[in-house]
């Protein structure tokens, strides 16, 4: 098994998903207890909100947060109280907080591991260019800028990784400046990190969000570069394993 490249929070536990409300708040019980947690997926999490499904949840670093929990990770359904409880491989965990891609990418950069990345030695966050906010700039010398949006892809049907799992109006904006960017002569390429094992080949998701799907494919036509990488979670933390193969046009 591949090492941990990036570690949860410490003192995470496990509950049980409830409900979700307001988008943002997610209901859990723990030992008969209901308690809250926050949730930074603005997505739909389509397929995994199921209730009575294992999540695993961080304590907030402001213990006075008015959640007092995060919601990381999701377990499939059908894991059993003996199984997902001790933190079983064979449960299928899917990580659903946002921030995740960001850091995993930071950690890949620093580690050596993205291929689309060898010659690049500085690493800059939340780079302004224009009137968008890109995730990461890398640089290097004689090699051209190489402009990184990070997207966490939660969503896989019949062995497809997709992306977005809900209308994205602000995804669509990214993939529309990142084909400005290639015009310019720089690189600008989508990090689709993939939070689930079960994938076997990532796509745009266009039975969700045609316009996205149309933007994507036009966008790779022009040069904008596609790394889709499984990225796999457990309790333990999250692994950094192989690269999707991206599914042509229809």
């Amino acid at each position: 098994m591949d090492a941990i490249l990036l570690p949860l929070p410490e003192n995470c536990f496990c509950g049980r998903f409830l409900r979700r409300e307001k988008r943002f708040f997610i209901a859990f019980s723990r030992e008969d207890k209901l308690l809250w947690a926050h949730t930074n997926n603005s997505g739909s999490m389509l397929g995994l909100l199921r209730p009575g499904s294992p999540i695993l949840v961080s304590p907030a670093e402001n213990p006075a947060r008015r959640l007092p929990y995060t919601l990381e990770l999701v377990c499939l359904a059908g894991a059993n109280d003996s199984s997902f409880f001790a933190g079983s491989p064979d449960n299928a965990w899917v990580g659903v907080n946002t921030l995740v891609p960001n850091r995993i990418l930071r950690s890949a950069f620093a580690a050596k591991l993205l291929p689309f990345a060898r010659g690049y030695t500085h690493f800059a966050a939340e780079v302004q260019c224009g009137d968008s906010r890109f995730d990461a700039l890398l640089t290097g010398d004689s090699l051209p800028p190489l402009w990184v949006e990070c997207k966490n892809v939660t969503l896989v049907e019949d062995g497809v990784a997709s992306f977005p799992d809900a209308v994205t109006v602000r995804g669509q904006k990214h993939v529309r400046a990142m084909t400005e960017l290639v015009a310019t002569g720089a690189r600008a390429a989508f990090f689709y990190c993939v939070q689930r094992t079960d994938a076997s080949c990532f796509a745009p998701a266009d039975y969700i969000d045609p316009v996205y799907a149309g933007l994507f494919y036009e966008a790779l036509s022009l040069g904008v570069e596609v790394w889709p990488f499984v990225v796999p979670a457990d309790p333990t933390g999250f692994r950094f394993s192989r690269q999707l193969p991206v599914l042509p046009e229809f």
